[in-house]
């Protein structure tokens, strides 16, 4: 059973209650996933460098990553479902065995010069949809495994690992592609074999006990998540404003990459440009709690609201200069302690037996309009200039910010959930 308030209180004569870092549940989980994580950011960068060596069709490289963002998309809310009805430690374990088998035989059929395109899109499928239940598996089951106080603080620190990872993964799978291109993949399946034993070590149940009840169709239940989004006024009111922000942002990067590439700017600095984003939600998620012990979560989405549109249009000023990617990466700055605060608030309102599918609904319809916003940028860039088709993006988010700023559901929420 989750902790209850009255436990995060310690006793006369008792021992203070734990710290999130001496958590040893807590750590083996965000171990797990440290691990994954970083063993997919190497294949990710190193698939569509397989794929261009094995057909020389940029365009079939790029299917490949279109292909893992539609089937993590389609699998999003039945992963929802799968991690409220059946036990959350051996989804995760199913998840890694499945990652690990697949990677390690992707690596040695590009041992054996035997892999194809069907193999990698069969590949790609089976890690999008094994990292869709993995990842709502696990936030559903960190607020068993934290006291209530605690659960801000550890999505915080997920999102730090979020961002790490995605700073060292790509270039180590880099590395390793060029020393063989079969490591990156045969390090994925080892990093997801490492997971696996960080969690077959953790003993803690991962959700409450079960009641017995007659289950409904996987639709029927995936409805019931829907449900609980539409009738809490603030998650109602956040999937308004996180869909334009997500989109924009994607497609702000999508922009500025293009834009340097097009102006001539070396791949150099075309990289630094993608780094200085990373860095800026990396040091965000380390400031995290800090900035939410200052901020309520409802001024907070304000602020982030405008200060990026704000930071958006600033952006546009420098649109063919690698300056451009400061502005935005102070914008990314705030995005992991909103993060961290929302799904805080999400994991502490939501009853355990709705926590995959809530969480589901929100990443879903928060993140959906984010696939559109490369192809945007794109039509934007080829009938604007750069600097005005950036300065859309600030429009879209300060459309957001608008709504935001009136909507009662946000500005009546109440933190304490």
């Amino acid at each position: 059973m989750r902790p209850t308030t009255e436990d995060t209180v310690p006793a006369a004569g008792t021992e203070p209650p734990t710290g999130l870092w001496r958590n040893r549940a807590f750590n083996l989980l965000w171990t797990s996933q440290c691990l994954s994580d970083l063993g997919s950011a190497m294949a990710n960068l190193a698939l569509p460098l397989l794929v261009l060596q094995l057909t020389g069709s940029p365009t079939q490289a790029g299917l490949v990553g279109t292909t893992a963002l539609v089937a993590g998309m389609v699998c999003r809310l039945p992963a929802g479902v799968l991690a409220d009805r059946f036990d959350r430690r051996r989804l995760m374990v199913l998840c890694d065995v499945l990652r690990a088998a697949a990677y390690g035989a992707l690596g040695a059929a590009v041992l054996a010069d035997a892999a194809g395109m069907v193999m990698v899109l069969v590949l790609v499928v089976v890690g999008a949809a094994a990292n869709a239940v993995f990842s709502t598996a696990e936030h559903a089951a960190v607020r068993n495994l934290v006291r209530p106080d605690q659960l801000s603080d550890a999505v915080a620190r997920n999102e730090a690992r979020s961002y790490g990872t995605q700073l060292a993964g790509p270039p180590l799978g880099g590395l390793l592609f060029g020393l063989g291109r079969s490591l990156p993949f045969l390090g994925n399946a080892v990093s997801h074999l490492l997971s696996l034993a960080a969690l077959l070590a953790i003993r803690e149940p991962m959700q409450e006990p079960r009641k017995e009840t007659a289950e409904s169709s996987g639709a029927a239940a995936g409805a019931e998540g829907l449900r609980f989004v539409l009738a809490n006024p603030f998650l109602r009111a956040l999937l308004l404003i996180a869909a334009p922000l997500n989109m924009a942002f994607t497609g702000m990067i999508f922009a500025i990459i293009v834009s340097l590439q097009r102006s001539g700017t070396s791949s150099y600095l075309v990289g630094l440009a993608s780094t200085i984003f990373a860095v800026g939600g990396f040091l965000g998620a380390f400031a995290a709690p800090s900035v939410q012990r200052r901020l309520r979560l409802p001024t907070l989405i304000l602020v982030l609201s405008w200060a990026t549109a704000a930071l958006m249009a600033a952006s546009a000023l420098f649109s063919t200069s690698v300056l451009a990617a400061v502005p935005l990466a102070a914008a990314v700055f705030l995005g992991p302690t909103a993060n961290a605060a929302l799904f805080g608030y999400q994991a502490a309102i939501t009853p355990d037996h709705l926590q995959g599918r809530v969480f589901s609904v929100v990443i879903l319809a928060a993140t959906s309009a984010a696939a559109l916003a490369p192809a945007l940028a794109g039509l934007l860039l080829d009938h604007l200039s750069s600097a005005a088709a950036m300065l859309v993006f600030a429009l879209i988010v300060s459309i957001g910010a608008v709504t935001a700023t009136f909507s009662t559901g946000i500005r009546s929420m109440s933190t304490e959930p």
